[in-house]
């Protein structure tokens, strides 16, 4: 049980280190601290989806759920990334930050859901195996799977109007320091 317990803190210790590496990756690009963030709410809801699915199927959180959601976190970024890197890219044609944001759901909807719904349908399989060589890896599966699947909706919805509110929040703090 101690051994476990000093797996667990590793883990969590990395898990975070990681996050922190990712934020630090994404904001060199995107140019922004409130972007990576933006980028990176989707994850708690990921790991939401992974929750229930060990609710929905009956199963037990263990370490390996915790690496699968390890491995979700960097899907969730993938789908989250995408979008706001096409909302830049619309906000550079059409100049209105909050017109880009509106636009981006129904142009990706499709690419983004289809990479989650075949990520989802690829650990379908191994979720519902019963051998014994492979039990061990169904809770890695649980959590991937379902987390993506949930994540999805979230991300298509959530990415979008946090950028709306942060470029509100950014438009009234520049009326404030004009007056």
């Amino acid at each position: 049980q101690r051994e476990q317990s000093q797996n667990l803190n590793s883990l969590t210790k990395n898990y975070f280190f990681a996050l922190f590496i990712v934020f630090l990756l994404l904001a060199i690009p995107f140019k922004s601290y409130y972007q990576p963030l933006i980028v990176m709410f989707a994850i708690p809801y990921g790991i939401i989806g992974a929750v229930i699915g060990h609710v929905l199927l009956g199963m037990d959180f263990s370490i390996l759920s915790m690496l699968g959601i390890a491995a979700l976190s960097g899907v969730v970024v993938n789908d989250s990334l995408v979008m706001m890197d096409y909302i830049n890219r619309n906000k550079e044609l059409s100049k209105d930050p909050i017109k880009a944001a509106l636009n981006v759901g129904p142009i990706r909807f499709r690419p983004i859901f289809l990479t989650s719904i075949t990520t989802f349908m690829g650990v379908l399989p191994l979720i519902f195996e019963k051998s014994i060589q492979a039990k061990f890896l169904v809770p890695m599966a649980v959590s991937l799977g379902f987390g993506v699947l949930f994540s999805t909706f979230v991300t298509l919805i959530l990415v979008p109007t946090t950028y709306i509110t942060f470029e509100k929040i950014k438009e009234y703090f520049r009326k404030i320091s004009i007056n």
